[in-house]
């Protein structure tokens, strides 16, 4: 134990041997009691001390009893069984008060009060048992009156002196200079005033009022001293043989022990008003504190907010408008304080609300309405100051009391009118864009099915005109000619595509749906693609399994994937690299699908762009550097028609590297 402890610990043991002392000597020779024992500044020795040390202190407190309780007149067998009864209470009010745990005990808030009271009672329940107890097994005095009066002279001393070991409320005193100066005056002269009268023992509760007046207006250890002084100059006057308890017992023949129960009683009664007192002050001025600082916060975040923070009483007059609201509607809070919120609202703008949400065009139902809670965040018209409507993101909601009552209404607003415009200046432009796409399509249909035939003639007369059906052509001529064909099957291949695209996008393919054999689709795509093959080196693997793999779909579609997807490898293949074609049975995740995968070792796709891979007319860019043909609708075609069937398509490229991909189509079970 520290120095300063023990120093303090011993100086509290002999206070409690010399005050222990005067208590039994001052108590009547004819009774059988110990008069007011300090068995609250006992109990403040093991409070004190660290948890280990309490088993010693309680040994010194045996010590001390037995030995004062002798010394003022009991006898030996008396004082020991009294003794032991005083130590066993402060040892149980220890462990009540502290629960085990090191340092002061905490007498702040209403949990602190009933374990106070417990303990208090419970230790005055062990004094007066034991103090039975030895009565009883001693002959000395009357076993109930003996417990009457240790019980209740008990509960005085620690109801008094167990909150000076405790951590009192600490907020400031509420009295100023000259009220304390007035208090302590009052207390100084009312407790000798009361005590003097012994025909009157009522007029000691002339102290309570003082007490009282203390416990509310000074700080809680101050109080506290005060409550501690005037008992103790009640008990003074009571040993001394003066006050209005010394003769009560002889004028009403009473046993001479409840002299001090008489005024022990009244030193519990003043503890139980000014330690509560205490307390619901402390509670208080936290609670005003608390409050405060939330008031403040919420003042901070109220004027500092951009949104406008209305709030409106029951009759619907304004009472907050923050600086939000200001800004937004351009009235100042003094202009609006105490007016009808509706003036922030059009009557038709109160009517189109109405109609939208279906309910009476007054003002206060449609209030009423916005106060449910799928509202919030509903859009309704702000009237500013100028007269110009605008419209808000609103919520409203009530303000409740602790009883959960309503007070009022607080509406939070933001001013969406640039936003909504916004928002409908894009709806509109995607509108145009839906329009415009759609006559881009039309117009591209109309354009390919218009050229088809024409190109088709050219077509037709070019290759008459290769086998000489008019005349023949000299060698220029006819490199000439082909080239020609050649161009003109690119451009009808074009607009092959450009209508199989618009037919896809709009006419749902028309598809002819037959349960067809996926693997020979394949063949007969590869079949198209080879010749192209024996020009240059790049080779072409085809791994088809020999078991048929039926899909339900078009067979001119999926052989055009096959074509394009095939076709594409080999134009991105440089000679010398290799296409692989591979139909694996059943091997999609999830449902049963047929896997289809093209993979090539040509130039890669960026990884960036593989996104925008099955787009319309989109060509990679590392194609366009190398001035590679092509019009970039072969894949969104592709990617097109096996969503129709479907399946999908997935790409896994990167640049330099090549190219995969993969179809899964549903299998036929």
């Amino acid at each position: 134990m520290p120095p300063r402890r023990m120093l303090a610990v011993a100086a509290l043991a002999l206070l409690t041997g010399a005050m222990g002392l005067a208590a039994v000597r001052a108590a009547p020779d004819a009774g059988h009691a110990i008069g007011i024992w300090p068995v609250g500044l006992a109990s403040g020795l093991l409070l004190l001390a660290r948890r280990r040390a309490v088993p010693v202190l309680a040994a010194l407190v045996l010590a001390l009893a037995v030995l004062t309780i002798w010394l003022g007149g009991r006898p030996g067998d008396v004082a020991v069984g009294y003794g032991a009864g005083v130590a066993l209470e402060t040892v149980v009010v220890w462990a009540v008060l502290s629960q085990g745990e090191e340092g002061r005990w905490r007498l702040r808030h209403d949990a602190d009060l009933r374990r106070y009271v417990v303990a208090c009672l419970a230790g005055a329940a062990v004094g007066a048992s034991t103090g039975a107890l030895t009565s009883a097994v001693t002959g000395f005095g009357d076993p109930a009156l003996v417990a009457l009066a240790l019980a209740v002279s008990h509960l005085g001393s620690q109801l008094v002196l167990t909150p000076m070991w405790s951590r009192l409320p600490d907020h400031a005193a509420i009295a100023g200079r000259g009220e304390r100066v007035l208090q302590w005056a009052a207390v100084v002269t009312v407790a000798p005033a009361v005590f003097v009268p012994t025909d009157l023992p009522s007029v000691v509760f002339l102290v309570v009022p003082v007490l009282a007046w203390s416990a509310l207006r000074l700080r809680a250890p101050e109080a506290l001293a005060q409550l501690v002084a005037v008992l103790a100059f009640a008990v003074l006057m009571s040993a001394s043989g003066r006050g209005p308890f010394t003769d009560a017992p002889g004028r009403f023949d009473l046993d001479p022990d409840l002299r001090g129960v008489l005024l022990s009683a009244f030193i519990a009664t003043c503890a139980l008003i000014v330690v509560p007192l205490l307390l619901r002050v402390g509670e208080h001025i936290r609670a005003a504190r608390t409050a405060a600082a939330e008031r403040d916060t919420l003042e901070r975040v109220v004027h500092s907010a951009s949104d406008a923070i209305i709030g409106a009483d029951l009759e619907r007059r304004i009472t907050l408008f923050n600086p939000g609201a200001e800004q937004l509607l351009g009235y100042t809070a003094a202009e609006v304080m105490g007016r009808d919120s509706a003036m922030l609202h059009s009557p038709h703008g109160v009517r189109a609300k109405a109609a939208e949400l279906g309910v009476a065009d007054d003002f206060d139902t449609v209030a009423g309405q916005m106060l449910e809670p799928g509202q919030a965040g509903a859009y309704i018209g702000f009237v500013r100051k100028d007269g110009t409507e605008r419209t808000h993101s609103m919520t409203l909601d009530r303000i409740l009391d602790d009883r959960g009552r309503p007070v009022g209404y607080l509406s939070i607003s933001e001013d969406v009118t640039e936003r909504l415009e916004a928002e409908r200046a894009v709806q509109d432009a995607l509108e145009r864009l839906r329009e415009v796409d759609a006559v881009k399509d039309a117009f591209i249909s109309s354009v390919s099915h218009e050229l088809r035939t024409p190109i088709t003639s050219i077509v037709g007369y070019l290759e008459m005109l290769e086998e000489g059906d008019f005349g023949a052509l000299e060698d220029a001529q006819l490199r000439a000619v082909r080239r020609v064909i050649g161009n003109s099957d690119r451009l009808l291949g074009l607009v092959d595509d450009l209508l199989t695209l618009s037919t896809v996008q709009h006419d749902g393919l028309g598809m002819a749906e037959k349960v067809l054999d996926l693997g020979e689709v394949v063949r007969a795509g590869c079949a198209v693609v080879s010749p192209g093959l024996e020009r240059g080196s790049t080779v072409l693997e085809v791994d088809l399994p020999d078991e048929p793999l039926p899909v339900v779909g078009d067979r001119d579609l999926l052989e055009r994937v096959v074509i394009n997807l095939v076709g594409n490898a080999v134009k991105f293949t440089p000679d010398g690299g290799r296409v692989g074609v591979r139909l694996v049975a059943g091997a999609g995740p999830g449902e049963a699908c047929h896997v289809l995968t093209v993979s090539d070792t040509g130039i890669g796709i960026p990884a960036a762009e593989l996104e925008h891979l099955f787009t319309r007319f989109f060509r990679s860019s590392n194609a366009q550097k190398q001035a590679i043909p092509g019009s970039g609708l072969g894949l969104s075609i592709a990617h097109a028609v096996v969503a129709r069937h479907g399946g999908r398509m997935e790409v896994d490229s990167a640049l330099g590297e090549g190219a995969t991909f993969t179809v899964h189509l549903p299998a036929v079970t």
